[in-house]
């Protein structure tokens, strides 16, 4: 739900899987064929493991991190894992790029950089994310929604940023 000054959206589970389902139509009716899915830690990780289990492809995990200030709403210094998880060895081939939004674009970028200069194995590479705003400075060749106004996307999973084990705890007592 997109407020009324269109500063947040709040986005539901139901909402975020359906979007994630909707995705994974762009990518299987562009008739384009991958190999392995690599997405970006940490929000890429739903949309990866959702679209791994869709079309049976093996994910491959790249951390990356840049939100951290001000309890991860602004963006700050860009931190790139040197190394990749894949259950292949190395990965090749064809491969879908999968992140959760492109906000800056900066994030994206990098890693496609990175990934053009030091892994000659990737034979096609594209991208897919759920959110494009506006203020992007990248286009993904597979994107659900565009959000002009740049709102701050409250995703669902986000209650835990501010739930540290003691609440938790508080929370289940009976």
């Amino acid at each position: 739900m997109l407020t009324e000054d269109g500063k947040h959206l709040y986005v539901s589970y139901d909402e975020y899987h359906s979007l994630i389902e909707k995705l994974a139509l762009k990518v299987y009716r562009s008739g384009w064929e991958f190999d392995t899915i690599l997405c970006l830690a940490r929000g890429g990780l739903r949309p990866g493991d959702m679209l791994s289990r869709i079309f049976n492809k093996p994910l491959a995990i790249m951390s990356t991190s840049s939100y951290r200030a001000e309890a991860g709403t602004v963006q700050g210094y860009l931190d790139i894992a040197r190394f990749i998880t894949t259950p292949q060895g190395e990965i090749a081939g064809r491969v879908l790029l999968v992140d959760d939004l492109a906000d800056t674009g900066k994030t994206l970028h990098a890693v496609i950089n990175m990934l053009r200069s030091n892994y000659p194995p990737i034979t096609d590479l594209r991208s897919a994310v759920i959110w494009t705003k506006g203020v992007s400075s990248f286009t993904a060749d597979y994107s659900v929604d565009f959000l002009p106004s740049n709102p701050w996307i409250h995703q669902p999973f986000e209650v835990y940023d501010s739930m540290p084990p003691e609440k938790l705890l508080e929370k289940w007592r009976l």
